[in-house]
This record gives structure tokens, C-alpha cells and sequence, in this order.
């Protein structure tokens, strides 16, 4: 996957992608990655990208035309490697895009490439994401200094879905939010600790009863948790059971 990300801090995404699960996309070159920064392109003597809003208030705002030369290079460079390849999909990373799930990672692993923007300061020229984003994208509804850090969870919730990035495949289709519930609990040695042992079932040998406990704990996290998520998610009538069986184990069940 040929992956662009646009930022006036390249450093920040060189460190951190050099480690982990993206450093391993990299060196495995599952991912190529091209940093790009705006100021590039910037008209003037100062290497100025942003400027003050019009109609007035507090910060700046990144120009259009450093941006948009941007993702014209990034395009550039991608249809260079790849002439017949269709143009890139450009995401701009912003709180007032579409919340970043599981579901949209794994729309964005199927691709063959993507330009990501991190945006800067109070954000972006409006007439930027009308002429050039395809998609805007949130990691939640918070607000950051830069897009930098949401890019770089993109790209690592979208790399590790890559073919031959995790070193056991089986991790990704058994993570969190993969089927729209939390995790189940998870334990490993010693067997007993101060603070507890481990659950009887997981001991037991018993492929089939661990499956059936690993379901029902996930089932609980989420109704505890993010009963949001339940409520978006149609149970089975055998997830109904589980779920009442537990519930009715609890001490106030």
C-alpha cells in the first residue's frame, strides 16, 4: 500500500513510524510511505502556508495552494510507480470527520493507496476540502494540536489489516470491534496472583467451552462499557442466551 502523508511536521511521523506494527509494514515494504510537507511548496521567500481567517477570530489557517500542490506531488509520485493505477483517495484528518471504526480500517486496508492530511493550527482552508478531500475522518471528538497523531492511529489500525504485517493473522480477525464488540478478558502466566486466579475454563483444555466464555465476557464488556455498541449491533438469539446467562450471574442479577 502506497501511503502519503502531508504534514508540516514530517519528523513527527518519520519517529514514530519506525517502531512497531508500522515500523514492521515498513521494513516488510507492505507499506511505502512518502512524507510531504507543504512548505514545499509554499510562494513566498518565508515558506508561509497559512495565513488569518477571514471574518476574524483567534489562529491561523493553512493555505489552499501549498495543500493542494501536496497532494498533486503525492499523486505525482504514485502514478510514477504505478502508471495505470486510478488517482489516490485524500483523507483529511479532522474532529468533524466521520468517527474512525474498525469497519472504516477495513474499507481503507482494501485499497491500493491513500493521501492522508494532517491538518495544522485552526485547520484548513474550507475550499481545500471541497476541491481535493475525498473523505474527512475523526479519531474521536476531542481536539488535538495537529493531525499528526490521528493520521498515524489511522495508519496503524489500517496497516496491521494488512496481509503479512502481523507476524500471527489470526490477531487481527480476533481483535476488539472486529464484530462490533469489546474484547473479551485476557490472562497469562502465573496462574495465581494476589489479585485472583485465572478463570477455571480457560485451563480446562476445553476448545469449545473457552470459545463459548471468551463470547459471553465480550458480550458483558460491551453491555457494561459501550452499550452503545449492542444497541447498533443486532444480537443472535444464541448471544441473547449468553448475555442473560451472565447478567443473571451477577450479584445484583
Amino acid at each position: 500500500m502506497y501511503v502519503a502523508m502531508i504534514s508540516l511536521f514530517p519528523e513527527l511521523i518519520q519517529a514514530a513510524s519506525e517502531h512497531g506494527v508500522l515500523g514492521r509494514a515498513l521494513q516488510r515494504k507492505i507499506v511505502d510511505l512518502t512524507l510531504i510537507n507543504p512548505r514545499v511548496f509554499a510562494s513566498d521567500r518565508h515558506n508561509t502556508v497559512d495565513d488569518r481567517p477571514y471574518g476574524g477570530g483567534p489562529g491561523m489557517v493553512m493555505m489552499c495552494e501549498p495543500l493542494q500542490a501536496s497532494v498533486s506531488e503525492a499523486q505525482r509520485q504514485f502514478v510514477a510507480q504505478r502508471p495505470d493505477a486510478a488517482k489516490l483517495p485524500v483523507i483529511y484528518l479532522t474532529p468533524s470527520g466521520e468517527p474512525l471504526t474498525q469497519r472504516v480500517a477495513g474499507e481503507l486496508a482494501q485499497l491500493s493507496g491513500m493521501v492522508l492530511v494532517a491538518g495544522r493550527y485552526e485547520g484548513v482552508d474550507e475550499r481545500f476540502v471541497d476541491s481535493t478531500v475525498d473523505r474527512e475522518i475523526s479519531i474521536g471528538d476531542y481536539v488535538l494540536s495537529g493531525g499528526e497523531m490521528p493520521a498515524l492511529v489511522l495508519l496503524d489500525a489500517v496497516a496491521r489489516l494488512l496481509p503479512g504485517v502481523l507476524g500471527n493473522s489470526a490477531s487481527a480477525v480476533s481483535e476488539s470491534h472486529l464484530d462490533g464488540l469489546l474484547d473479551y478478558p485476557h490472562y497469562t502466566r502465573p496462574e495465581n496472583r494476589p489479585e485472583g486466579r485465572v478463570p477455571e475454563v480457560l485451563l480446562s483444555g476445553d476448545h469449545q467451552a473457552i470459545d463459548r466464555w471468551r463470547r459471553q465476557q465480550a458480550l458483558l464488556r460491551t453491555w457494561r462499557r459501550r452499550p452503545d455498541l449492542l444497541s447498533q449491533r443486532p444480537l443472535s438469539a444464541e448471544e441473547r442466551k449468553l448475555l442473560a446467562e451472565v447478567l443473571s450471574d451477577l450479584p445484583n442479577g
